[in-house]
C-alpha cells in the first residue's frame, strides 16, 4: 500500500473514531482514546512503526484537547497563538478545503508542528541569553574588585595531611585596591596529627587561629618560641623567621588565616624549606656540594642519602608520642616556656582575641571582639587591628564607615551577604545596572552573597553594613590596616554621628525640622547590632 493511501486510510480512522467517541458519555478513562489507540493497532496494513505513529497521534490529539478544554474553562480562547507566525497560518490556509474531523486533525496537525518549532527557537534564544547572562556576570565581576571568593583561592601547597590556599593580588580585578597591594592572604588547614616541616618566608605576617588546637614554635636569635595555640589566638611572625607547626588534636582540622606583607617585592612571598629532601626541596641541596661539605663537615655519599630520605611534602603525619613532646611544657636548655604557661604570663608575639576579654560591642544581636595595638603591640608594626565579628542568624551590623582604615574581611563560618556604597567603578549604560548603580547616580551599590571563605574589602570612607541569614550566625574574621588616628564613624543606631549635628546643620541637611531628623535617627535605639530587615518586617515605625 502507498504511503498516500495508509495516510487517507489513518484519517479516516481517526474521523469515524472522533466522530463515534462524540456520541459517548465520558467515563474516567476517556473513551475516544481508547478507542483510537485500539483501531491503530488492529490495522492490518500498518506495520510496528506505523501502528506507533498512529497511537503518538491520537495521544497528541488527546492531549490538545484537555488543553483546549483547560484554556476555555478559564475564560481563554484555545484558537489565540502566543506568537503566531508565517508557517503557522501557511499551514492552516492547506487545511481549508477540508471539512470535519478531517480538518480539525489537520489543523491540530499544524498546531503541533508550530509548537515543536516555537519550542525550539524558545530554547535557542534562552542558550543564547544564558550565554549573555554569563558574560555579563563576567563583566561584572571584572568591574567589583572589592569581593573574592574560591575561584580567586589557589592552592600553593597540597598533601595528603594538609594545604595552604593563597588568594589572588587585591589588584587582581582592578587597580582600586592599590592601597593594600602589598599583602597577601593565605589559609593554613592542617589535618589532626599532623605536622608542617620547618619552613621562613620573607614577609612578616600575622597569623589568627580561626578552629583547632595546634602548637606553633618560632626560632629565634638566641631561644626557640613555642605556642599552644586555640582559636582566637594572634601570632606575629617576623619576615625570615624559621618556625614548625603541628596540628595536636586527634579528630578537629587546624584552621589558620595568614595576612602577609612581603619584604623582598611588593605583593610577592616566597617560601624556604630548610628540612626536607626531594620533596619539599630542601634548599640545603640547592649549594653545590663542595660547599655543604665543607659547611656541614659531611661527606657527598652521606649528604645524598640524608637528603633523599624526605619525599612526602611539607605536611607530615607525626605519632601520638612526637605531639605529645613537642606540646609538652618542657623545654631544651635554649628554650623558654611554652605559651601561655611559660615563665612570661604574656607573650611578645601572641595574644588571644576571646580569652579573659570583653567583646567591644555586644547585645543579642551581635558581639564584636578587637585588639588594639596598645593591648598587642606587635600589631603596630603592621598599623593593624584584629577584630572578630559574630552576627546573630537574622541580624546585621550597623552602617559604618571607616575614616581611614582599610577593611579586610574573610568569613569564617555562617551565610550572609553585606553591601556597600562605592563610587561608581562599572559604568553601565542602562538605567539601573546589576550592581544597583543608576544612571547618572553619583555612587554605586556593591553587594555580594557571603559565605565560608568568602574575602571581602572594604576601602575607607566607604560605608558599608553586613547581615546574617536567617539561618545560622554570621562568623567574620577582620584586618583593619592603616588604624593610626581612625575613626568609626556609625549611621544608624545608638551614638551614630547624625546625632551630633547642630539644629542648623540638620535642617538644612535635610531640610526637615530638628525633631523630625532626631525622631528618624533616634528610632534605633540598640548600638552596633540590629534586628536585621526580615525580623523587622511587621514592626510599627514612627
Amino acid at each position: 500500500m502507498s504511503a498516500k493511501s495508509k495516510l487517507s486510510t489513518l484519517i479516516l480512522i481517526l474521523s469515524l473514531v472522533f466522530l463515534y467517541a462524540g456520541c459517548l458519555a465520558f467515563a474516567k478513562q476517556d473513551p475516544e482514546l481508547t478507542q483510537c489507540t485500539h483501531q491503530c493497532r488492529v490495522q492490518q496494513q500498518y506495520d510496528e512503526k506505523q501502528k506507533e505513529e498512529c497511537v503518538r497521534t491520537c495521544e497528541e490529539y488527546h492531549r490538545e484537547k484537555k488543553d483546549r478544554e483547560s484554556l476555555k474553562e478559564v475564560g481563554q480562547d484555545p484558537d489565540v497563538e502566543f506568537h503566531p507566525g508565517d508557517g503557522l497560518s501557511e499551514c492552516r490556509s492547506r487545511c481549508a478545503g477540508l471539512a470535519g474531523e478531517v480538518r480539525q486533525l489537520c489543523l491540530f496537525r499544524c498546531q503541533q508542528k508550530w509548537r515543536r518549532d516555537y519550542a525550539s527557537r524558545w530554547e535557542e534564544e534562552g542558550k543564547k541569553q544564558s550565554k549573555e547572562d554569563a558574560e555579563d556576570e563576567g563583566e561584572e565581576e571584572k568591574h567589583n574588585p572589592y569581593v573574592f571568593e574560591d575561584k580567586h583561592f589557589s592552592t600553593a601547597i597540597k598533601t595528603g595531611k594538609g594545604r595552604v590556599d593563597l588568594l589572588t593580588k587585591f589588584t587582581h580585578n582592578s587597580d582600586i585596591l592599590r592601597g593594600i597591594e602589598n599583602y597577601r592572604l593565605a589559609l593554613l588547614v592542617a589535618s589532626p596529627k599532623s605536622f608542617v616541616v620547618p619552613n621562613h618566608f620573607d614577609a612578616n605576617a600575622i597569623f589568627v587561629v580561626t578552629q583547632g588546637r595546634g602548637t606553633l614554635t618560632l626560632i629565634h636569635e638566641d631561644k626557640r618560641e613555642s605556642f599552644n595555640i586555640e582559636t582566637g589566638d594572634i601570632i606575629y611572625v617576623r619576615a625570615g623567621t624559621p618556625l614548625y607547626l603541628i596540628n595536636r588534636d586527634d579528630d578537629e582540622k587546624l584552621f589558620i588565616v595568614k595576612l602577609l606583607q612581603p619584604i623582598n617585592q611588593p605583593d610577592h612571598y616566597e617560601v624556604f624549606y630548610g628540612a626536607g629532601g626531594a620533596k619539599p626541596e630542601s634548599f640545603y641541596e640547592t649549594f653545590s656540594t663542595e660547599i655543604l661539605e665543607a659547611a656541614l663537615k659531611t661527606s657527598r655519599d652521606k649528604l645524598e642519602k640524608f637528603f633523599d630520605k624526605q619525599g612526602k611534602g611539607p605536611f607530615l603525619e607525626a605519632s601520638k608520642e612526637q605531639i605529645e613532646a613537642m606540646s609538652s611544657h618542657e623545654e631544651g636548655s635554649k628554650g623558654g616556656g611554652l605559651w601561655p604557661f611559660g615563665s612570661e604570663s604574656k607573650s611578645e608575639s601572641a595574644f588571644n582575641l576571646f580569652r579573659k576579654r570583653q567583646p567591644s560591642h555586644c547585645n543579642r544581636y551581635g558581639q564584636l571582639f578587637e585588639v588594639e595595638e596598645d593591648e598587642f603591640k606587635r600589631l603596630k608594626d603592621f598599623d593593624l587591628r584584629v577584630s572578630y565579628v559574630n552576627i546573630t542568624k537574622g541580624c546585621m551590623s550597623a552602617p559604618f564607615y571607616n575614616s581611614r582604615a582599610i577593611k579586610i574581611a574573610i568569613v569564617v563560618k555562617g551565610e550572609g551577604y553585606f553591601e556597600m556604597v562605592s563610587p561608581p567603578v562599572s559604568p553601565k549604560s542602562s538605567q539601573e545596572d546589576s550592581a544597583g548603580r543608576k544612571s547618572g547616580s553619583r555612587y554605586q551599590k556593591i553587594s555580594s552573597r557571603l559565605r565560608s571563605d568568602t574575602v571581602f574589602v572594604v576601602p575607607a570612607g566607604h560605608p558599608f553594613v553586613t547581615v546574617a541569614s536567617r539561618n545560622n550566625n554570621l562568623e567574620i574574621l577582620c584586618f583593619e590596616v592603616n588604624i593610626e588616628n581612625n575613626v568609626r564613624y556609625l549611621l544608624a543606631g545608638e551614638g551614630n554621628y547624625v546625632q551630633q549635628f547642630e539644629k542648623e546643620a540638620k535642617e538644612l541637611a535635610f531640610k526637615s525640622k530638628e525633631e523630625e531628623v532626631d525622631r528618624i535617627f533616634g528610632n534605633q535605639d540598640e548600638e552596633f547590632f540590629f534586628p536585621g530587615p526580615r525580623q523587622q518586617r511587621g514592626r510599627n515605625y514612627e
